[in-house]
């Protein structure tokens, strides 16, 4: 591991001189001679010299290269029949216009403009007309309740709101407007004016400060774009299930540029000539980096993919749309590949579709079981990637090193630190621990360029959240351990350890091993109080398609499992078959949710979960 240890060691040892070096791949208005400034520490930044303009690095360099007639954007939507192709010149033309509209309503550098817009090209635009003024976008997804928009209303303070009338799933159609509407009467704040784009399926009515997007596009003037510093603010992003003021994630726009650039070649092996899969959502923060930003700056092709590629009745859509488009490497959370495995456990719609195209598939959001890696290795026939990263950090912390340097798989874990993450586990008290014990995992600060610098206007509430643990550390809030090779292992978050009589126990580990019985499409294991242990394990499954066990024998198999691979200590008694697993819409187990409900506690269910209905037929067999 020549190359990578070479990085590795010196992205540690001079970040520097590593980050200045990788800084080149980005086109500067004025180059910083300065990588990393440590004057604010623990609050870092990174190119404090440094100009450019991110929209102008992923899109404009494009056009000026004579690459304007390129794809820049696929758009598959099978929820409206639609599919469209958006070259780098017609998206520059589309950016400049809607930036010129955004200006016109009084947008400057800055400025906050918030964007509530479904899995549609508009909302790219919007994003680099935002990034092309120097304004700062907080992107919320698409649907969500009116509530939780108007806390970000309130604090993002946005001059403009970018929307859509509605968004389309494959059951329904989601009215936006309604729902913004509402958000503004609960917000304090009032911006300047909605931008609304009209689609047919459920046009909106228009209110006094409403603008039409169509309307104001067509006789908008292009704006160029504007100089920003590079530790200026690119966007917000507010994290998921936050009670009180939200907490609100800012990207800056050097080092995001510079760590989108380098990780799509080196962690993703992608290229230019590559068409590349990220199959998320705008909202959430693979969107924003794996969708929109990191494909752009390098110049390739990103696919937009509007409606769900999983689940009933078109378990075979992804390997559709891999094959209409020839995708180089498709990017999804593991409970994506689970649910095609519990529809087609045999994979036979594979062999409807040409694959060739695809080189890598890689899966992050939660932890990827060695179930489900053998699954999709077995039937793809292609290196299945594992790769681990929180909202906060931007980009992947671990990952197998595909344009740097492959690596070897291990079924299980993320494979190594990724160059720029000091990564360590620790026990309590902030000792490194030794190789294969479990603890803490943490990194090493300075965190590398991309990473968050701060929260939105509250630097105390980052140092007391992130930085306060352990010193001169970020906390992930994740547990797990480091192999003798190397290799990371993040077993769940750290709520996620159990005590059963006194045995401090992951559930993580649990899961891995209740997944691989082969009647079992997906699981959580919670911890749940008991009188006499304290906590005992639980384990909730869902079936694979057109499988009818026996309860009992299912529970005994399961249990004796558990027993043999981890021991008797694990205490896992109960095993209950459920339709489904309560979800977020980005596909991760609301397993703090499932754990609140089990213990009696009042919990508001997030708005960010995928279907109220799974959680109210689980709620019962939680309680009992």
């Amino acid at each position: 591991m020549g190359s990578y240890v070479d990085d590795r060691d010196r992205a540690l040892s001079d970040p520097s001189a590593f980050w200045l070096d990788a800084a080149q791949a980005i086109d500067w208005i004025e180059a910083p001679t300065i990588g990393l400034d440590a004057s604010g520490a623990p609050l870092y930044r990174w190119f404090p010299d440094g100009v450019l303009n991110t929209c102008a690095n992923a899109v404009d360099r494009h056009v000026d290269a004579g690459h304007g007639e390129k794809i820049a954007i696929r758009y598959d939507s099978p929820v409206t029949g639609t599919r469209a192709s958006v070259t780098y010149s017609a998206l520059l033309d589309m950016v400049s216009r809607f930036a010129g509209v955004l200006a016109d309503l009084g947008v400057e550098r800055g400025h906050r403009v918030i964007v509530y817009m479904p899995m549609i090209p508009e909302a790219i635009v919007a994003m680099l007309a935002c990034a092309r003024l120097g304004a700062v976008h907080s992107v919320v997804f698409g649907g969500f309740a009116p509530a939780e928009l108007a806390a970000r209303i309130d604090d993002a303070e946005p001059t403009v709101i970018v929307t859509a009338s509605c968004g389309i799933e494959p059951s329904r159609v989601v009215e936006y407007k309604p729902l913004l509407d509402e958000a503004l009467r609960l917000a304090t704040y009032v911006p300047i004016a909605s931008v609304v784009l009209q689609r047919p399926q459920a046009p909106a009515e228009m209110g006094p400060t409403d603008v039409d997007w169509h309307e104001r596009i067509s006789t908008a003037h292009p704006h160029a774009a504007v100089p920003v510093l590079a530790t200026d603010p690119l966007y917000i992003l507010y994290t998921s299930g936050t009670t009180g003021r939200p907490k609100g994630v800012v990207r800056d726009n050097g080092g995001h540029a510079v760590a989108m650039a380098w990780s799509f070649e080196n962690v993703y092996g992608m290229g230019p000539d590559d068409t590349w899969w990220a199959a998320s959502d705008v909202g959430w923060v693979v969107g924003h980096s794996y969708i929109a930003y990191a494909p752009l700056i390098a110049g390739a092709t990103t696919l937009l993919y509007e409606g769900k590629p999983v689940g009933t009745p078109d378990a075979g859509a992804f390997w559709r749309v891999i094959a209409e488009y020839g995708v180089a490497a498709l990017f999804t959370a593991p409970t994506a590949i689970r649910a095609i495995k519990r529809e087609d456990p045999d994979g036979l719609l594979l062999a409807d579709y040409d694959l060739s195209s695809l080189r890598t598939l890689f899966l992050a959001g939660e932890r990827l079981d060695p179930n489900t890696y053998d699954w999709a290795t077995d039937h793809l026939g292609v290196p299945v990637i594992d790769n681990y990263w929180q909202t906060e950090t931007g980009w992947p912390i671990a990952s197998n090193m595909r344009g740097l340097e492959p690596m070897p798989i291990k079924p299980g874990s993320p494979t190594v630190a990724v160059p720029g993450y000091d990564v360590r586990v620790v026990d309590g008290a902030g000792d490194d621990l030794p190789a294969g014990q479990d603890g803490a995992i943490v990194i090493r600060l300075p965190l590398p360029p991309g990473a968050l610098p701060t929260l939105w206007r509250d630097d105390q509430r980052y140092i007391d959240s992130y930085l306060s643990a352990f010193e001169g550390c970020y906390t992930t809030g994740d547990g797990g351990y480091i192999d003798e090779d190397g290799y990371v292992y993040v077993m769940g978050r750290t709520d996620d350890v159990i005590n059963v009589a006194g045995h401090r126990l992951s559930t993580g580990s649990m899961e891995a091993v209740v997944a691989a019985h082969p009647q079992v499409a997906e699981c959580a294991v919670i911890g749940v109080q008991d009188a006499m242990k304290g906590q005992v394990p639980r384990a909730f499954v869902v079936l694979k398609a057109g499988v009818d066990p026996d309860p009992s024998v299912l529970q005994a198999e399961i249990v004796a499992a558990v027993r043999n691979q981890i021991g008797p200590v694990a205490a896992l008694k109960e095993v209950v078959i459920v339709p489904g697993l309560p979800k977020t819409r980005s596909g991760k187990i609301l397993r703090r949710t499932m754990r609140g409900i089990a213990d009696g506690r009042p919990e508001a269910i997030p708005s960010t979960i995928e279907d109220v209905r799974v959680l109210d037929v689980i709620t019962p067999l939680l309680r009992n």
